[in-house]
């Protein structure tokens, strides 16, 4: 049986709308669109071709998911938004679908957009992300599980940001955020995010790892060739320690300083 669904609401008979989902009076469900058990579809929401929405999600008044993407080289080609489950998406929300570079753009699940936020074309965010209100992510971003972004944070297109990270509201951000990293406002490194690691239960042993892990990158003065190889010679050998000098050396933007 399907949801309650608002006889002012637009929904294409075509679209694939699972069980207990609700859509609010004003909304529009385009033709290929798939949604979730459970969803919730607030009032004057628009969910355009290649939405893929996954079960319990809410997606509040005014959001805007899998338009086109704001790329002069789109050519109309087939593409997809995938949003993952119980994922929180606030007002006037913008989620762009992607172009030929991933044919996708993809929100994990348990993510919270507050309002404002834009996601463009290609990017993939991962589970547990928590986006701040206005924040503006352009396109071919990826943003690992976990990672936090401050209000008004503007992401440069192609940067990658870390896992357990925390990026500070207003930063503008052009280089890349390696794990369990927070940053300034003007997006260089300031200590790694203990108080979000303890919250997740990480040890006391395993932060320490990643203490030091940065000490070596940051503060000993090398270059970070060569704080890498030492990192890895020095500090024993952790999944996080590997986390964090695997995402450095792939890094093709260059970390923050």
């Amino acid at each position: 049986m399907k949801g309650d669904i608002s006889k002012l609401a637009n929904v294409h008979p075509e679209a694939k709308i699972g069980e207990g989902v609700t859509i609010e009076a004003f909304a529009t469900v385009h033709k290929d669109v798939v949604i979730g058990e459970g969803t919730w579809v607030g009032p004057n929401a628009v969910i355009m071709d290649g939405a893929r929405i996954g079960k319990n999600c809410e997606i509040h008044c005014g959001a805007a998911i899998s338009g086109t993407p704001q790329d002069l080289k789109f050519a109309g080609e087939y593409s997809t938004t995938e949003i993952g489950d119980h994922t929180v998406i606030r007002e006037y929300v913008t989620v762009h679908r992607g172009t030929v570079d991933r044919h996708k753009t993809v929100v994990g699940s348990h993510c919270l957009l507050m309002a404002y936020v834009h996601i463009a074309h290609d990017c993939i965010v991962g589970d547990r992300c928590i986006l701040g209100n206005a924040t503006q992510v352009a396109g071919h971003v990826i943003i690992e599980d976990w990672a936090i972004l401050g209000g008004t944070t503007a992401v440069h297109q192609f940067c990658k940001i870390g896992a357990h990270t925390m990026v500070a509201g207003g930063t503008r951000l052009g280089k890349d955020v390696p794990p369990f990293a927070m940053t300034t406002r003007e997006g260089g490194y300031s200590g790694i995010n203990s108080v979000g690691l303890r919250r997740r239960n990480f040890s006391s042993e395993q932060i320490n790892i990643i203490q030091e892990t940065y000490r070596t990158i940051f503060n000993r003065g090398y270059n970070i060739s060569k704080a890498t190889s030492v990192a890895e010679s020095e500090i024993p050998t952790t999944e996080e320690r590997n986390q964090i000098l695997d995402f450095i050396r792939n890094s093709e933007r260059g970390i923050i300083k």
